[in-house]
């Protein structure tokens, strides 16, 4: 490989991102959403509700019924009220999938508008005529996706930090974010993902003959995702530190056999024949 034509080609894209109003407003409106007006919003809420036997109460003793035997269980059992036991389980169990969309859509749209966008922008041509390797050059656009992606998702983790614990810290008389299990989505299950997404979207986007077809495309990899998400709220699956480790080394596996599939596709003729027909 050559990290000269690699670095070449990241600095390249990082500044292309940077100049594109459609990828700013994305990068800028999942942290609000995601990570300070959802976990805000819901905080203010849950601590002003007055609650009774019904659904949401249910599911909460659901998950708690989930929580391995040992001091956590019984920390969270032994909270004063009903409300600091969804506030906290909330946090620290229900949020995280819903913060894994920030990482996972933000990498989806800046890697499938990255080859995508050099046709758009007329420059896929002198790429395809350039001396680079196919691979250096997807080794290129997948730093220059990562990169930003990985600082704005710390970002919004810092974010969702301090509206969690400002908000939660007069209730709980402590900090309650981040746990294990925080750490574990933010430094492991984030960056996996955020890789699985990249290399996807990128061999989905030399398919692709505009940025609207390959968004399509591209939407399905966030199915999983929501369906974490679900399985959280609904009790169905916890997410523990546990099952969020062995999570990340199958997309570790996955993304290392999809990796070598993709630097192993060197005819060029046959990776760009759709963006150039």
């Amino acid at each position: 490989m050559n990290w000269n034509q690699i670095t070449a080609i990241a600095q390249k894209d990082i500044k292309a991102i940077t100049s594109n109003v459609q990828v700013w407003l994305g990068l800028v409106l999942l942290p609000l959403v995601f990570g300070v007006l959802l976990p805000g919003a819901l905080i203010l809420l849950l601590k002003s509700i007055n609650f009774v036997d019904n659904d949401l109460v249910d599911m909460v003793q659901k998950v708690i019924k989930q929580l391995p035997e040992g001091a956590k269980k019984e920390q969270i059992t032994e909270l004063p009220t009903f409300n600091h036991q969804i506030i906290y389980i909330f946090v620290n169990y229900m949020l995280g999938p819903f913060f894994l969309i920030i990482p996972v859509m933000n990498s989806l749209m800046i890697a499938l508008n990255s080859l995508v966008g050099e046709k758009e922008r007329r420059t896929l041509e002198s790429l395809m005529f350039a001396p680079i390797e196919v691979k250096d050059l997807f080794f290129g656009k997948l730093i220059a996706t990562f990169i930003p992606t990985f600082v704005v998702t710390l970002a919004s983790f810092i974010l969702c930090g301090m509206i969690v614990n400002g908000l939660s810290y007069s209730m709980f008389g402590g900090l309650i974010f981040p746990n294990l299990s925080w750490w574990i989505i933010l430094l492991w299950v984030a960056p996996m993902f955020s890789g699985l997404v990249i290399l996807i979207s990128i061999f989905i986007s030399a398919r692709s003959k505009g940025f609207q077809e390959a968004q399509q495309i591209g939407g399905i990899v966030v199915l999983p995702v929501v369906g974490a998400a679900i399985s959280q709220v609904t009790g169905i699956v916890l997410l523990s530190p546990q099952l969020l480790l062995g999570a990340g080394f199958v997309l570790l596996l996955i993304n290392f056999l999809l990796l070598r599939r993709l630097t192993k596709m060197n005819q060029r003729h046959v990776l760009f024949e759709r963006q150039v027909h």
